[in-house]
């Protein structure tokens, strides 16, 4: 069954794989269609058999929405490194991929989509709240570049979106004309690429220059928080900035091959800390566009700031950091800066930061566990917590800054007002319970997929009194309003269609581990009241 507007929240219908509709040597290409909906399971792991069977808001305390990895492209920036996927078998490569995605010029309209939905959510499924903020955990853009970042805050905060670069028209690795067959040609032969060849993707004329037509976004209607990813930081969310290669990105050469002399077994290395060689082999010609800078941590902050302030500081501005906190009248807000700056797309997090975070964790607890173990009563008022950071838990092993992901875990498991931790990076559902190994609370820590790749979705995330002693978190994922194949067989708008190739990216796609299972999405996360 399809049709051609759907509800956006997945308890009614949810989205999967649908009919075949093309044909490839290797795979057929599949229609989204709508499914069964998917109920909201109850976890109990951090409260054990005996709470109620039935779960029902006594109480709502805030609802929000979670936006994470948009990744805003460029895509026909200089410096993009499409030819790696070629090396897509070899395991050398593969911290490197995904260079390319045959959706990924559409992903501002699936964004627009994204934000025109949660707007329209007037209030949340469980508790019935409005929803007060949306938090963005990061990767808002894709290669660091200045344009990128205008496009992001036109997207969020309403405005001009411009998806064209250099000059008009689409010069890129798409283009019918390009010298290469791995990556889809919507206006290209049946046999003319790899996706059209061997896995059905279809043809649909003029896609690209409808793609890069510039257009007004609305902007989200509530308030939005930052945060700062690795993509905002690297090239490609892997290579440091280098001189080199900031000249090279608002440049006129294209890379188009592997550098010779590249050595595979030091491949990865060498795109972190010199990306500029990946440029160094054979290239064509393209239009150079200075928009194409790369930003620093400082001019992300400060873009943000002047624009919202979306959660960022004075004193985010005059030291030059990314983390900050955000008061409601019931939650504490902590944005954590999880980007270790010398490369690579794993997090850190470093002593200072650490120390700042103890102290912001203490202001919102009338009593603590101490390092020691003994309770340390305050004059604060008790208020709930909810960490936000792009990296989670497991991914705060960058072995190139400082390796400090045991101590932060160890520091949230003192603090009982901690209850939730919303984070993104890798592009999947999961939700974890943290469980405090002193006998403590412990929390939950909630990882949302991305809105780039399947399954293309948001999260809304409400905490609320569930009675007997308990405090509930209601995950429910959100689909944005983008269309499906409509009964009489017309494609579906940009954004649908963005979302349908991304469904049909093989390994990251329909049958992927993306979507998680379904404990991963709509979910009742229990724990016990802290308070």
């Amino acid at each position: 069954m399809t049709s051609s507007r759907r509800a956006a929240l997945t308890t009614q219908r949810r989205l999967g794989a649908g009919s075949v509709i093309g044909q490839g040597a290797r795979a057929g290409y599949r229609e989204v269609a709508e499914l069964e909906g998917e109920p909201h399971v109850v976890r109990r792991d951090l409260v054990g058999d005996t709470s109620p069977e039935a779960v029902a808001s006594q109480r709502a305390i805030i609802a929000i929405g979670h936006l994470t990895d948009l990744h805003v492209a460029d895509v026909q920036s200089p410096a993009r490194f499409e030819f790696i996927n070629r090396e897509w078998l070899d395991p050398r490569f593969r911290d490197l991929l995904t260079m390319q995605r045959p959706h990924e010029a559409l992903t501002m309209h699936a964004i627009d989509a994204m934000v025109r939905t949660l707007n329209a959510i007037e209030s949340a499924p469980v508790t019935g709240a409005p929803l007060e903020l949306v938090a963005m955990t990061g990767d808002a853009i894709d290669n660091t570049q200045r344009n990128e970042l205008a496009n992001f805050l036109a997207l969020l905060d309403g405005g001009m979106v411009e998806p064209d670069s250099g000059a008009p028209g689409y010069e890129g690795v798409q283009a019918t004309g390009w010298p290469d067959d791995l990556s889809w040609k919507p206006d290209g032969a049946a046999d003319g690429d790899v996706f059209r060849r061997e896995l059905g993707f279809p043809e649909v004329p003029g896609l690209l220059d409808r793609a890069l037509q510039s257009f007004e976004a609305v902007g989200l209607r509530r308030p939005w928080l930052g945060c700062y990813g690795n993509h905002e930081e690297v090239c490609q969310g892997m290579g440091v900035v280098t001189s080199a290669l900031a000249k090279a990105m608002i440049g006129s050469s294209k890379p188009i091959a592997l550098p010779p002399g590249l050595d595979p077994e030091t491949a990865v290395a060498t795109f972190i800390e010199r990306p500029e060689f990946f440029m160094s082999g054979e290239s064509l010609d393209v239009t150079p566009d200075a928009k194409r800078r790369p930003i620093s941590r400082t001019e992300f902050v400060e873009a943000l700031y002047a624009s919202g302030p979306h959660g960022f500081t004075d004193q985010n501005r005059r030291e030059g950091t990314a983390y900050y906190v955000h008061d409601t009248p019931a939650v504490r807000f902590i944005t954590l800066d999880t980007v270790c700056a010398a490369g690579d797309a794993l997090g850190s997090i470093d002593a200072p930061q650490l120390h700042w975070l103890e102290r912001r964790l203490e202001e919102a607890h009338a009593s603590f566990r101490s390092r020691d173990g003994s309770t340390v009563r305050t004059r604060n008022r008790d208020r709930l917590v909810v960490v936000l950071s792009h990296h989670g838990f497991d991914t705060l092993t960058n072995a190139r800054c400082e390796q400090r992901n045991e101590q932060l875990l160890g520091l949230l498991l003192r603090f009982q007002n901690v209850v939730l931790w919303l984070n993104g990076h890798i592009h999947a559902n999961r939700i974890t319970p943290r469980p405090d190994p002193q006998g403590g609370h412990g929390f939950w820590e909630v990882t949302t997929c991305s809105v780039i790749d399947w399954p293309c979705q948001a999260r809304l995330v409400e905490l609320f009194d569930a009675g007997e002693d308990l405090l509930a978190i209601a995950c429910t994922m959100v689909d944005h309003e983008g269309t499906t194949r409509a009964t009489d067989g017309e494609p579906p708008d940009l954004a649908g269609l963005h979302r349908e190739l991304a469904g049909n990216v093989p390994l990251n796609g329909f049958d992927s581990w993306r979507p998680g299972t379904p404990t991963d999405r709509n979910a009742i996360l229990l724990l016990p009241s802290p308070f």
